[in-house]
């Protein structure tokens, strides 16, 4: 793995500069291409080793320019708002660039890994499984333009695939579930549930979590399949090191717990008893709105991948007295 130059898009944002900081931390040469703008993406990035740093515009250029010295691809970056309605900026962002990116990496036979959604698998009423098959990737519908984005090119790339078209060799995607960690402040609204609860907690304030609106749902009982990002992390090192393996993984705990369990576990890592007051789901999203998400693993297991995931006590706990709780 650290024999070639490893390229991250979406390298400041939340998973991408997890990355990283892994692969930096573990000696690989590194670039990183991003829009940075006014942000303070950049501190993400702080004690990473980099190689280089390209902005999107250039992309190919640069790829062009390094494709004898490049081992993979690692494509993180996307426009990840769920509430996002320009759809030709979706599309132009999400869509077309993978397709490049995948075209490209075939064409020099270079490695890609990609991040795919669990939004892909809309109101889970056709299940989560990580199934390549094109009768079950048709089942699925996804809520939201963001989903419908990464749900467009995992069909693309397994069709792909199907025919024998020409394809990177070795390439895979990842259906991120309920993604929580470090680096999320970029995120805005779209930050996990334990950042946006953490400061409230930490002084002392009821934290607020939405009501049910099914009979079948507790409030509070909506259920997702929260996952800590060391542990997409950790995937995609593997992923990095065992070329041998290519398909569309599930990324999850592979179970689900509820939104009280989640601020339990918030509450606990700072020695406090939670409180928590319940407000209706705003009725621009409650039509959307999951109960229920729970990542099907058992495709990444036989595939190689072994290592345990954070359950949300182990993984809360670590992001905030690690992370949280420190300061800067």
């Amino acid at each position: 793995m650290r024999d070639g130059l490893i390229l991250v898009t979406g390298g400041a944002g939340f998973i991408g500069s997890n990355i990283v900081l892994d692969l930096a931390g573990a000696g690989c040469r590194v670039a990183v291409s991003d829009r940075f703008g006014a942000s303070t993406k950049w501190r993400h990035l702080n004690g990473a080793l980099l190689h280089d740093l390209v902005h999107p515009d250039g992309l190919f250029v640069w790829l062009d320019r390094h494709r004898d010295d490049l081992a993979a691809i690692v494509h993180m970056g996307a426009i990840s708002a769920t509430t996002e309605t320009d759809i030709d900026r979706i599309v132009t962002n999400n869509i077309r660039l993978s397709l490049d990116l995948w075209g490209w990496c075939a064409t020099h036979r270079i490695r890609l890994v990609y991040a795919s959604s669990a939004a892909t698998y809309g109101d889970g009423s056709a299940g989560f499984a990580d199934d390549e098959s094109p009768a079950a990737l048709a089942r699925l519908r996804p809520l939201n333009a963001y989903g419908w984005s990464k749900h467009v090119v995992d069909r693309r790339f397994l069709d792909d695939v199907a025919r024998g078209c020409p394809a990177p060799p070795q390439w895979a995607g990842l259906k991120f579930f309920n993604v929580y960690g470090p680096n999320e402040s970029e995120k805005g609204d779209m930050q996990s549930v334990v950042a946006k609860l953490y400061p409230h907690a930490r002084d002392g304030r009821p934290v607020t979590l939405f009501k049910s609106h099914r009979p079948d749902y507790p409030d509070g009982g909506q259920r997702r399949d929260f996952v800590y990002v060391k542990d997409c992390v950790a995937v995609v090192r593997w992923l990095l090191e065992t070329p041998s393996v290519s398909g569309l993984f599930n990324v999850g705990t592979g179970e689900a717990r509820s939104f009280a369990e989640l601020v339990d576990a918030l509450f606990a890592a700072l020695g406090r008893r939670a409180e928590v007051r319940f407000v209706d789901t705003p009725v621009a999203i409650r039509d959307n709105y999951q109960y229920f998400t729970q990542a099907q693993i058992r495709k990444l297991r036989a595939a190689g991948f072994r290592r345990p995931f954070h359950t949300i006590e182990e993984g809360v706990r670590d992001y905030v007295e690690h992370h949280l709780a420190r300061p800067g």
